[in-house]
């Protein structure tokens, strides 16, 4: 039995690997970028359409996100150097912070506008704050983008997980309030995402000092793709033990490393090398496990929620823009490339669930047809908005 399960899961990730390929030049004819067709290939392959790779497989296959997701956020970090922080200063940190509240805050207030329950409205635009940077990265890293705005989105969607947690730690606080439990702890509640982000932040930088110590011990490359790996695994086990955040934590590895360790260009190149196959599968299996047949529960609360964390998130970053005096393209552009939602958000959903356990089907089902909508749609947006701001220079 044991040995049918690893030859079936052998099968499916060579299948996932070649349909994923496939499905990434097939979609280039439309000029779409290669994510999209990497979750088209897991939505056909998956439970909902063909179900050649099943609900169970994917289940086993999560394993694969959590590495690649580890691998993203430290990619992310590793182009948080002080340099480029000096030279923007706080504008990242602002932006971030209205972008993230602008959706918490547009979601609930029109959700509560059109007589929603209060608290299904202040958890679920708690959730909206999230942005998932896989995709967008993957479309940044595709295209060869570079400018300002590429620059300020990476820098914004790293910060965009603490300004996530934070939101949802006062929207959590509030809904406690109103249900009024015997166990809440109004202490607790505040200082808990301010426990996650500092824990995360402690983890990457002690783990950071490590690694460069072993990056002295050992030159060549072979040995280093060990050790890199090695160590983005250990900090997002260390940091999920701990109660932290482990995209925080791996974001804070690349971004101390890189401005302690003057050899850095080296790693990130190195880590390239070993990126595309992990990628490719974290998107294939994302994709099959995309359930089609929960669209039909989105209802009118999924309709608003979709299309209100956008405006939120729109109108948030071009304020952020505006009051940090950026240039116009940053104010135009970065607010559409923050759509896609998935990692964060879907944690948050139970979490959500436990506070408002009568309506814990029903956020399920609303961020998960919403991650659905944006993973197909927010790759393709991201690459529009770059090109216009001129930042894809030779679309490839």
């Amino acid at each position: 039995m044991e040995i049918e399960l690893e030859n079936e899961i052998l099968f499916d990730v060579a299948l996932l690997l070649i349909a994923g390929i496939l499905f990434g030049r097939l979609v280039k004819k439309f000029k779409l970028p290669n994510v999209t067709g990497y979750l088209i290939a897991g939505l056909l392959l998956g439970p909902s359409v063909l179900n050649i790779v099943s609900a169970n497989m994917v289940e086993n296959l999560n394993i694969i996100s959590d590495i690649a997701l580890g691998f993203i956020a430290f990619s992310i970090g590793s182009e948080f150097s002080l340099k480029y922080f000096k030279k923007v200063g706080a504008a990242p940190i602002v932006i971030a912070t209205t972008e993230s509240f602008g959706a918490i805050i547009l979601v609930a207030a029109v959700l509560i506008l059109l007589k929603f329950d209060l608290k299904l409205s202040i958890m679920l635009g708690a959730i909206a704050a999230a942005t998932a940077p896989a995709q967008t990265i993957a479309v940044i890293n595709q295209y060869k983008a570079k400018g300002s705005l590429t620059s300020m989105l990476i820098s914004v969607v790293a910060i965009d997980d603490a300004t996530a947690l934070i939101g949802f730690g006062f929207a959590s606080t509030i809904v406690n309030m109103m249900n009024n439990s015997k166990d809440f702890n109004l202490v607790s509640a505040i200082f808990s995402p301010i426990y996650e982000i500092l824990i995360s932040l402690v983890i990457g930088a002690c783990l950071s000092l490590i690694m460069k110590l072993m990056f002295r011990w050992f030159k060549k490359p072979s040995n280093r793709i060990c050790i890199i790996i090695s160590f983005i695994l250990f900090t997002y086990w260390a940091t999920v033990k701990l109660n932290g955040s482990p995209l925080m934590a791996c974001m804070t590895l690349g971004g101390v490393l890189t401005n302690i360790y003057v050899d850095m260009d080296k790693i990130v190149e190195i880590t390239e090398a070993f990126n595309p196959p992990i990628l490719m599968l974290f998107f294939v299996v994302s994709g099959a496990g995309f359930q089609v047949s929960a669209l039909k529960g989105i209802g009118v609360v999924g309709v608003i929620y979709v299309v209100a964390r956008v405006v939120g998130k729109w109108l948030g970053a071009w304020f952020g823009g505006v009051i940090t005096q950026q240039e116009q393209k940053i104010c135009k552009y970065l607010g559409p490339t923050l759509m896609p939602q998935a990692g964060v958000a879907l944690g948050l959903v139970a979490a959500a669930g436990r506070l408002v356990p009568s309506y814990a089907p029903q956020i399920r089902v609303v961020i998960l047809c919403s991650t659905f909508i944006y993973s197909l749609i927010g790759p393709a947006v991201s690459k529009a908005v770059l090109v216009k701001s001129g930042e894809i220079a030779v679309e490839k």
